[in-house]
């Protein structure tokens, strides 16, 4: 069974699923919001936070060109230059240190998705647990190798990659020293639609690539997530806001504390609920077997009665004979009387 260890958390199928909340821009820049997402988050019972490690100078240019500019009918960031959203969603980074030792203390893991080398060497620093690699990053090929370098276990979002795409990231991954990795179906849309999710993917990334295979959650609500944990998802990552009535950037498809409990809560029951392939009673029905039917005698006979079908009857409780014999028994001679209402046993016949 794959598995997957982050101080001594585990990852896999045997365990609840690894509940992730992704804090992204959602603190609006005040670290008072910040510090009660953290608080908020392990009251709801997740197992990390996340944040995003980069500067607009780390992601993109400072330019006014049109293809660094948000054009897509229907996006909540129609409008923006990529400069300047990401300018407003960035946390700072001086704050890291702080947040992560908060969440510390709050017996969370904290981790972060760095966007380039200057990034992964200022987490270093931090001794984060692990690293995320976001979908729109699985093609850059120089943080792959900087995040594998540093022989940490990372989680990688798949959103828009081809399954070539994603080989080719997970060898860059493997070639250069990582050798605990984490696979995250995802659908980078923002909001996600439903119809999207595709989860169907998840089992088959577990059997084609080995590792423990998750979820990154764009939608709105929990109920695709719920489903993922039924399909086996060994990880959810949701974006976490502490009231979606905020304005922050990604409210619209985040999370608040109350549907992160009920997440945790939900995916944790269905994950004992999958269990193993089983036949047979639990130890919990073997109390119910008494209640099936059986064969009984349903009026008071003498010894050497020929049996009838009028004198049997099909019943609960199974203290008698299999139904499966009740043809059989038919014709065949009782040697001993028997009052009604009993069941009726093979002893009793000649």
């Amino acid at each position: 069974m794959a598995s997957v260890s982050i101080r001594n958390r585990i990852i896999s199928s045997e365990n609840p699923p690894f509940i992730i909340a992704e804090f992204s821009g959602n603190h609006n820049q005040d670290l008072m919001t910040a510090e009660k997402m953290v608080k908020a988050a392990a009251e709801a019972g997740v197992s990390a936070i996340k944040l995003q490690t980069y500067r607009p100078d780390t992601i993109t240019l400072d330019s006014d060109r049109e293809e660094f500019q948000i054009r897509e009918e229907g996006s909540l960031w129609r409008g923006e230059r990529l400069y300047d959203l990401y300018g407003k969603a960035f946390t700072p980074w001086e704050w890291h240190a702080e947040l992560f030792h908060l969440a510390q203390q709050q017996e969370l893991l904290a981790f972060s998705s760095p966007f380039d080398e200057t990034s992964v060497e200022y987490l270093e620093n931090l001794d984060v647990p692990c690293y995320k690699i976001a979908s729109f990053e699985i093609n850059h090929f120089p943080l792959l190798k900087a995040v594998a370098n540093t022989g940490k276990p990372v989680i990688m979002s798949t959103g828009m990659a081809t399954l070539p795409e994603i080989e080719e990231a997970i060898e860059q991954l493997y070639r250069h020293g990582c050798k605990e990795l984490v696979l995250l179906k995802c659908t980078s849309t923002y909001p996600a639609k439903i119809g999207d999710a595709n989860l169907l993917t998840i089992p088959d990334m577990k059997e084609r690539f080995g590792v423990p295979v998750g979820l990154s959650d764009h939608t709105k609500g929990t109920g695709v997530a719920i489903a993922a944990a039924a399909m086996g998802a060994d990880v959810i990552e949701r974006h976490f806001v502490l009231d979606k009535d905020f304005s922050s950037v990604d409210a619209a498809f985040s999370s608040d504390p109350a549907e992160f409990r009920t997440l945790v809560n939900e995916t944790r029951e269905i994950r004992q609920a999958l269990g193993t392939v089983h036949y047979g009673p639990t130890v919990a029905e073997e109390a119910s077997l008494k209640y099936r039917r059986s064969i009984y005698v349903s009026q008071e006979l003498s010894a050497g009665t020929v049996l009838s079908g009028e004198m049997l009857k099909v019943v609960r409780p199974a203290l008698g004979m299999h139904p499966k014999y009740f043809e059989s028994v038919k014709g065949r001679t009782l040697q001993v009387a028997k009052p009604a209402n009993s069941p009726l046993q093979e002893s009793d016949l000649l």
